[in-house]
C-alpha cells in the first residue's frame, strides 16, 4: 500500500472526539476512497460506503432522498446488517457532490449522532455554487493531492532515517553527497515521467514499463474530460473546457505559459472574461492548478491578485510529460540539451507547491519581466519569489535580478531549484537542488509568538 501522509490526519480525527463531519476533497483518481476505506475499515466495527456517482448510474437509491429519516430508511435497506450507533458505526459518502442536497443535510446528520460520517468530493468546487446552504461549522474540509515527491520517495523505498536526512540537510543549507545527490535526483526525473496519480505509480513500481504507466494516464485524463460532460449542462461550455485542457500542454511550452483567449476559439478580440466559468470548472475541480499573476508583489499575495491573468498547469506532471514525450524516456532521464524541460519542471514545482501552500501566484510586469511563483511566507512576513531552472544557466535570471531589486516590496530572500547539486547563498538568492522543493513549505510563526 503506498504510503499518504494524509492518512495520520484521517486516522487522529476519526479517533478523536471531533464530532464535525471531515469533508475530503481532490480530484478524481488520487487515492481518496482507497486511504478512507482503509484508515475506516481498520478503526470501525462496522463500516458502510457508499458511492453516489455509483448509485445514480445503477438503483438510483439516495438520488431523490431530501431528508435525515429518507436516508437512514434507505441505507438500511443496502447496508442494515452494519448499522449500530454512533461510537461503533462509520458512514463513508463518496462522490457526495453528485447529490447537492447532501451537502446541506450534513449539518443535521452531524446534529442527530446516529452514526459517524466521512465524506469525500471531486468536484465540490462545483457542487457548492449549486448548493443553497452549506453546513459552515459542521464540517472540516481537507484538501488531498496526489502523491508528491517525498511520498515517491517512500513508494520508492526511502526509509524514514533517509528522509530525515534529506529533511535536515535542506533546513541547514546543505549539499548532499553526490552519490546520495545522483540516487534523488534520478527518482525526481523518474517522478517527472511517472508523476503522482496512485494508479500510475503502482503501475511503474510492478512494471517499471513506460507504455502501460502512459496507458494509466491516458484512462484518467479520458476520465476528466468525461467528468466536465457530466458537470455542465451546455454543450459549448463542455466543447470549451476540453479545449482548454487540450490546450495546456502546448500552452506550457510557449514563452509565456499562458492560455490566451483568443487562441480557444481562434477568434481575434477574445477575451478572458468570455470564459470565466469554464475556467471556474477547470480550476474547482482540481484538475488544474491556477497561478495567478502579480505585477506589484507585496504580503499577503492575495490582495495583489490580477483576477483577469493566471496560469495554468495540469494537476499531474506525468500526465504532462505524458502529452509532451509519449513514450519516449530519453529527453527527461537523460537532460537532451536541445529539448526544452523548462515547462515539466515548473510544473513539477507548481504540483508541489499547491501542495504545501493554498495558492499559486507569479510575478509579471511588463518592464522587469516574469518569475515562476510568488508565495507568501507567513513567518517572515514577506514574499518568496522563486524560479526554477532545468538547464546548466541555473544562475542567470534578469527577472528575478530585477524584482529583487525593488526595495518597496521588502523580500528578506529568493529561491532558484535548479539541477545542481551544490546549496550556496549569493546575495539574497539561495541556490538548492530541484529535488529540495519537498520540504518546502509555508511555516507559521513559532507556538511562543501566537500569544498576546
Amino acid at each position: 500500500m503506498l504510503y499518504r501522509k494524509i492518512r495520520s490526519y484521517i486516522e487522529g480525527h476519526l479517533k478523536s472526539n471531533e464530532d464535525k463531519i471531515l469533508l475530503i476533497e481532490g480530484a478524481r483518481q488520487i487515492g481518496k476512497s482507497y486511504i478512507i476505506r482503509n484508515v475506516g475499515t481498520e478503526i470501525y466495527d462496522n463500516y458502510v460506503e457508499i458511492n453516489f456517482v455509483a448509485d445514480d448510474e445503477g438503483e438510483k437509491i439516495f438520488k431523490n432522498v431530501h431528508t435525515t429519516e429518507e436516508f437512514y430508511l434507505n441505507l438500511s435497506m443496502v447496508a442494515g446488517s452494519k448499522l449500530d450507533k454512533y461510537e461503533n458505526t462509520l458512514v463513508f459518502i463518496d462522490e457526495i457532490q453528485h447529490y447537492p442536497q447532501f451537502l446541506t443535510m450534513l449539518k443535521f446528520l452531524r446534529e442527530e449522532h446516529r452514526y459517524r460520517f466521512i465524506c469525500s468530493g471531486s468536484l465540490l468546487g462545483i457542487a457548492l455554487k449549486g448548493t443553497v446552504s452549506v453546513p459552515v461549522g459542521s464540517v472540516i474540509p481537507k484538501k488531498m493531492y496526489q502523491l508528491d515527491f517525498e511520498e515517491f520517495l517512500i513508494a520508492n523505498g526511502f526509509g524514514k532515517n533517509a528522509i530525515g536526512h534529506l529533511k535536515e540537510s535542506f533546513e541547514h543549507k546543505q549539499s548532499l553527497s553526490q552519490e546520495v545527490h545522483d540516487k534523488v535526483l534520478g527518482l525526481f526525473k523518474r517522478y517527472l515521467l511517472v508523476g503522482g496519480m496512485p494508479d500510475a505509480i503502482n503501475e511503474y513500481l510492478v512494471s517499471h514499463n513506460i507504455v502501460k504507466v502512459r496507458e494509466t494516464q491516458e484512462a484518467i485524463r479520458v476520465l476528466y474530460g468525461i467528468d466536465a460532460s457530466r458537470y455542465e449542462e451546455t454543450v459549448t461550455k463542455k466543447l470549451h473546457i476540453r479545449r482548454i485542457y487540450d490546450m495546456i500542454p502546448s500552452q506550457m511550452e510557449n514563452k509565456k505559459k499562458r492560455i490566451v483567449a483568443k487562441d480557444i476559439q481562434n477568434r481575434k478580440g477574445d477575451r478572458f472574461s468570455n470564459y470565466i466559468e469554464e475556467f471556474e470548472y477547470l480550476i474547482n475541480s482540481g484538475i488544474t492548478i491556477a497561478s495567478h499573476a502579480i505585477s506589484n508583489p507585496k504580503y499577503p499575495l492575495a490582495e495583489s491578485q490580477q483576477k483577469n491573468l493566471l496560469k495554468l498547469y495540469m494537476n499531474d506532471v506525468g500526465m504532462l510529460s505524458s502529452q509532451l514525450y509519449h513514450y519516449n524516456i530519453q529527453p527527461i532521464l537523460n537532460d537532451i540539451s536541445s529539448i526544452n524541460l523548462g515547462s515539466v519542471y515548473e510544473s513539477a514545482v507548481a504540483q508541489e507547491l499547491k501542495a504545501h501552500y493554498n495558492k499559486l501566484f507569479y510575478y509579471d510586469n511588463k518592464q522587469k519581466g516574469e518569475v515562476d511563483f510568488l508565495v507568501d511566507d507567513s513567518n517572515t512576513m514577506s514574499v518568496l519569489p522563486i524560479e526554477v531552472k532545468s538547464g546548466k544557466d541555473y544562475t542567470v535570471h534578469s527577472a528575478l535580478d530585477n524584482l529583487m531589486a525593488i526595495s518597496d516590496y521588502h523580500i528578506a530572500s529568493s529561491i532558484v531549484f535548479s539541477n545542481n547539486r551544490e546549496v550556496r547563498t549569493k546575495g539574497n538568492i539561495l541556490y538548492l537542488p530541484i529535488y529540495y522543493v519537498m520540504f518546502l513549505e509555508n511555516k507559521m510563526p513559532e507556538k511562543e509568538d501566537l500569544y498576546f
